[in-house]
């Protein structure tokens, strides 16, 4: 496996989520500086870059909500706006599926699976309501040891993906989910939008 040099930026609490196999689907709808301001998938193959960029606890269903995983002064995680500290990677996922979604009651019907509130799901749909929101199933897996690299300018700002200035190699890596529990859970989310 060659070294992974592209990350997805996600709320730290949802790579949290995923690191611990308690969350496969995330719901992307594109940042702010993303091309176009449209998501779009560029790699099937990503690390798991953790921000606290516009990560709000009312905005997360319980038990996500509560405890010092959100609290800026427990957590790893910079804000990226404002702070240069150093970026830990825990790990990395295989984007398995993209799933473009323009009907608001097949997105309700994700709630499930997923950690962010009814609200949250509202606001994402009524941003540039043309446009779909995404749903990625994510088969995670987590890098033997955490690797942590320089912050870097290009990596702030609301966007989707960032190129990172140095490899990270991912072999060794362990899945959070043994295959059948991944394929279980896929089949289960699929099941309920088609």
């Amino acid at each position: 496996m060659a070294g992974l040099t592209v990350a997805l930026k996600e709320w730290a609490i949802a790579v949290d989520a995923l690191l611990a196999g308690e969350l496969i689907l995330l719901l992307r709808k594109g940042g702010i500086r993303d091309r176009g301001s449209q998501f779009q998938v560029q790699t099937d193959r990503a690390l798991l870059f953790p921000t606290l960029e516009h990560q709000r606890p009312a905005l997360l269903k319980s038990p996500w909500r509560d405890g010092p995983r959100l609290d800026p002064e427990n957590h790893p995680v910079p804000s990226l706006a404002v702070d240069s500290t150093p970026i830990q990677f825990q790990g990395w996922a295989d984007i398995t599926h993209v799933l473009p979604l323009s009907d608001g009651d097949q997105v309700a019907r994700l709630t499930p699976f997923h950690i962010w509130t009814p609200q949250w799901v509202t606001e994402r749909m009524a941003w540039q309501p043309a446009r779909p929101i995404y749903a990625l199933l994510l088969r995670v897996y987590r890098l033997p040891q955490p690797v942590s690299l320089p912050f870097h300018p290009t990596y702030s700002g609301c966007r989707s993906w960032v190129t990172v200035q140095e490899p990270v190699e991912g072999m060794g890596s362990e899945p959070v989910l043994a295959d059948g529990d991944y394929r279980d859970r896929v089949l289960a989310v699929l099941a309920t939008i088609t």
